[in-house]
């Protein structure tokens, strides 16, 4: 099958229209000369038949039966100061009283004449003596009565003279259209060669299709943004992991309702390489290069990945790392004691390693039944237990409401373990290393349908121009370790409490207090 590119196709269908309309154009433009001409020699046969028959001589010439041959004098004069073809007076019998040629006088007319015997015109073409004319029949009238007839005609030869001339400038207009047409064209097909590449209809249509197919099917979301911070294409994926309500195309990012930080990443200069941004929902992982082509800065090719559960799981994984942490306090805690008691009762003292170890064993039950109590959700109690064992090491007074309460159901046990496991580590980290006192509180009620979780700390607390910013995702007030970065937390907590419905509160110094609202489960809630 012969390959054709889409500009040699439109090349094709608009040199045919032009022609097409072009001879259509002259067609027309020729039909209305014809009958521009035709209805000239039409007025002015007509006019030259009723002028003469309207002169006395003739009236009188065909009254007489004109034989001298005035009335051939007469009709040869007007037939040369009018230019026409024949003037021919004559009878009611159509005998002829002049004629171009002398020997058709007193011969019998050659055309149609009954309308013009009953006092009418005849116009029509026909052929005669002199070959085919348009021609006009008019009565001679005496006191109304019809005494004679005047015809007077053009050969058509004279006719498609006059068309002739029409016809010049008809073809020069029809030449320059031509001309017009085809510079048109090659301008078209210049142009559809450029933005097609060269392509034919097929391939762009299989072009099309594959890359639809792929732009809807990858796993990723895929999302086109031109230099002037527009969206020009946005896969099902990207509109999913962004929340948009429908197809973004040729929308502003800034309009979309997407958080600053995020529109910045999308819309700025700068290339971005696995970013992180925290939205309402999900913890995305933004990439961004720029799309150039021959020197042309196209916009931006946007990547974005959901890694809202790597990052809970990660979460989890910390906490979980945190509370081997504790417990291996917890082991080297143990194993001091058993040590103190071991000598005390190898020194002789057994009395006093049993005061020792009941008194140790007692402090330990009071705080993990003050838990138990108050705390229904064992993943949660296994937390506070943990915590308070990496507080102790870590010279930390961790001090947990005896009213502590937490129905079960209230959220998850990932959920439970990222929001009050960040903010006690963060009260932990805010303390650690102050001077004076080092304590953090855990307190938590329930107020009607909600319950409210309270954890503050001795620490600096957070000045009131940051207290926005650490909410964001990558900032922080501590130095980074070195280990992925800081700054994700409490972000993290703000995700995780507004996907459950609830809200967080940051206090203002001295000291940091974050409160943070869950609404019950009315099934799991007593």
């Amino acid at each position: 099958m012969l390959r054709r590119s889409v500009a040699a196709q439109t090349t094709a269908l608009v040199v045919a229209l032009v022609a097409t309309v072009v001879l259509a154009g002259l067609a027309a433009a020729y039909a209305q000369a014809r009958r521009a001409v035709t209805q000239q020699a039409t007025t002015q046969v007509l006019a030259v038949a009723q002028s003469v028959a309207a002169e006395p001589e003739v009236v009188e010439g065909v009254i007489s039966r004109d034989t001298s041959g005035a009335l051939q004098t007469l009709a040869e004069g007007v037939r040369l100061r009018t230019a026409t073809d024949f003037v021919v007076v004559m009878s009611p019998e159509r005998i002829r009283y002049s004629h171009p040629d002398p020997t058709q006088i007193g011969k019998r007319f050659l055309g149609t004449t009954e309308a013009a015997l009953a006092g009418g015109t005849v116009l029509e073409d026909y052929v005669g003596t002199l070959g085919p004319s348009r021609r006009a029949v008019v009565p001679v009238l005496d006191d109304g009565r019809v005494v004679g007839l005047v015809a007077v005609g053009v050969s058509e030869g004279d006719v498609d003279e006059l068309m002739s001339a029409e016809l010049v400038p008809l073809a020069v207009a029809g030449v320059v259209a031509g001309v017009l047409g085809g510079l048109g064209a090659a301008l078209i097909a210049r142009r559809v060669r450029r933005q097609t590449r060269g392509l034919s209809a097929r391939e762009l249509q299989t072009m099309h299709d594959h890359h639809d197919a792929v732009l809807h099917s990858v796993t990723e979301g895929l999302v086109l943004v031109d230099p002037g911070g527009r969206v020009r294409l946005a896969n099902d994926e990207a509109v999913r992991l962004l929340g948009l309500d429908g197809d973004p195309s040729g929308a502003l990012v800034a309009d979309l309702g997407l958080a600053g930080p995020l529109v910045a990443a999308m819309t700025d200069e700068e290339g971005r390489e696995d970013d992180l941004h925290v939205t309402e929902r999900r913890v995305l992982v933004v990439n961004k290069s720029r799309a150039l082509r021959d020197g042309e800065d196209l916009g931006s090719v946007v990547t974005i990945r959901d890694r809202t559960d790597l990052e809970e799981l990660t979460g989890e994984l910390g906490q979980a790392r945190s509370l081997t942490e504790a417990l291996r306090s917890q082991a080297h805690e143990s194993s001091n004691r058993l040590h103190t008691m071991v000598s005390l009762i190898e020194l002789g003292h057994p009395q006093r390693a049993v005061e020792f170890a009941t008194e140790e064993l007692a402090r330990a039950q009071v705080l993990t039944d003050r838990v138990v109590a108050g705390v229904e959700d064992p993943a949660l109690s296994a937390l506070l237990l943990g915590k308070s064992a990496e507080a102790h090491e870590r010279g930390v007074d961790l001090v947990i409401d005896p009213d502590l309460t937490w129905p079960a159901g209230t959220a998850s046990a990932r959920d439970v373990v990222t929001v009050v496991g960040n903010l006690v580590d963060n009260a932990l980290d805010a303390v650690t290393g102050t001077a004076g006192e080092r304590r953090v509180e855990l307190t938590s009620h329930t107020d009607g349908d909600h319950l409210e979780l309270v954890v503050s700390d001795t620490g600096p607390g957070i000045p009131d121009g940051l207290r926005e910013r650490v909410l964001e995702r990558g900032f922080s007030t501590k130095p980074s370790d070195g280990a992925g970065g800081r700054g994700l937390g409490l972000a993290l907590v703000r995700h995780t409490v507004t996907r459950l419905g609830g809200s967080l509160e940051l206090g203002a110094p001295p000291g940091g207090r974050v409160t943070v609202t869950l609404p019950l489960d009315p099934d799991g809630a007593s």
